[in-house]
């Protein structure tokens, strides 16, 4: 990564959202356009907020990350995207009830000209929702092309010189690696014979790559983590980025796990839980959409505590993780942690965590970096999995030979040191 020689982010940016109707979505848009205008400040966004540290420390030089990172400007950014229903950002914020409508009348105007185009649906793969807005077609190819005619001409309608394509919309149902993922041959023809073995979000996701836009996997959808898709990025020297932003309960466990291992804390079981009423917790109310969610969730702390190293403390951990659909919340989640912890000649002790957080409000600074981050990494000339930017998933993709990471602090290290070796700094090592 030595001498990278970074294309600067000159002429608009397309932000193309998968869900652009949702909580999530709907809430990025806000909260960024209210952020351009100064309406509001955005918190939670480390490439708008974060300073980095360069050099030694007695240099004493801390600059924001956007004043030193070539990043494209929030004044470029121009949105749309595809929705299962034909609301405007405007309506679809009235009803995913997460901002208030005076917020949202901050940029009424703008919100209510963002109008999705019609959605690649399909109800086997997400079985709680029924779509009114979706394009048609005999074969899952015919839709793809569908879709990246939508990405054209989006494009040139916008005047846009770069797009960014990142799904914000429902968790699929399961699906296993199959031999349809195997490579890109493979996957194409499945594309073709219509196989159920690619969901409507790889359709997306090679949309995407072929029209030279990065891809973003918000959800745990296998998606983009499978061998034909590392393929596709590495031809067309695009990046690719996933899975499941890492947003309320999944973050808390990527800071206690870490801080257990340190201190040479025993771990008996980890009991997970959540009350969550946005259309996300109705979606995840289907089994087969929450076991998509749930390996999602259960990968996190086995790959910190590396019970294989140290079978006394984290060999026989019980690791529950339970999501239940309670419309009252809306997107006010609730998650329970119940720690079973033991430490000197054994003794138990106790660790509980009550996070009352807001989904959409966690997730929406994510989404704000994670396309101003990959479009950085297409002008960089990064291509495959980013796994610098691991430290804003809950699973981060990664190959079958690499280890994955999932200490927060770790991750968060990575990240600006790639960002520090972007702008030709030195590495921070805290030697």
């Amino acid at each position: 990564m030595d001498n990278i020689n970074v294309i600067e982010p000159n002429g608009k940016l397309g932000v193309l959202i998968v869900g652009l109707g949702g909580a999530v979505s709907t809430t990025f848009i806000t909260g960024t356009l209210c952020a351009r205008k100064g309406l509001a400040l955005p918190i939670g966004s480390i490439t708008q907020l974060a300073t980095i540290r360069l050099g030694k420390r007695e240099e004493n030089r801390f600059p924001k990350i956007k004043d030193v990172v070539p990043l494209a400007s929030l004044d470029e950014l121009v949105f749309g995207g595809w929705d299962i229903f034909p609301d405007n950002v405007y309506e679809g914020a009235m009803h995913a009830e997460v901002l208030k409508k005076s917020d949202l009348d901050l940029v009424k105007d703008e919100l209510e000209l963002i109008k999705p185009m019609r959605a690649l649906f399909e109800k086997d793969y997400v079985k709680r929702l029924e779509g009114s807005w979706v394009i048609s077609g005999d074969t899952k190819w015919e839709k793809m092309l569908q879709i990246r005619e939508d990405i054209k001409e989006f494009k040139a309608k916008n005047d846009c010189k770069r797009v960014v394509v990142i799904w914000c919309a429902s968790t699929e149902t399961y699906m296993p690696l199959s031999d349809a993922h195997a490579d890109l041959a493979k996957f194409e023809e499945a594309m073709k014979s219509n196989s159920h073995d690619i969901a409507p979000s790889m359709c997306y996701a090679y949309a995407a790559l072929s029209e030279g836009a990065p891809f973003i996997m918000g959800a745990p959808n296998l998606t983009v983590d499978i061998p034909a898709m590392w393929e596709l990025s590495d031809i067309l020297n695009l990046p690719i980025a996933g899975k499941d932003f890492k947003t309320g309960q999944t973050m808390m466990k990527t800071v206690i796990a870490p801080a257990l291992k340190t201190r040479m804390l025993g771990l008996e079981g980890w009991f997970s839980t959540n009350i969550l009423g946005n259309r996300d917790g109705e979606v995840l109310d289907d089994p087969d959409s929450f076991k998509t969610k749930e390996v999602s969730k259960l990968s996190v702390i086995e790959s910190i505590l590396q019970p294989d190293l140290y079978p006394e403390l984290y060999g026989d951990v019980y690791h529950k993780v339970r999501i239940n659909y309670y419309p009252p919340r809306k997107d006010n989640k609730e998650g329970w942690d119940n720690l079973d912890i033991f430490g000197w000649m054994h003794y138990p002790m106790q660790l509980k965590i009550d996070f009352l957080c807001r989904d959409s409000i966690l997730a929406a600074p994510l989404c704000l970096d994670l396309v101003l981050l990959m479009d950085l990494a297409k002008r960089c000339g990064f291509s495959g999995i980013q796994y610098w930017l691991s430290f804003y998933f809950k699973s981060p993709m990664h190959k079958p030979d690499v280890v994955p990471e999932n200490d927060l602090f770790i991750q968060y290290i990575k990240f600006k040191n790639t960002l520090r070796t972007i702008i030709g700094e030195a590495p921070v090592d805290y030697l």
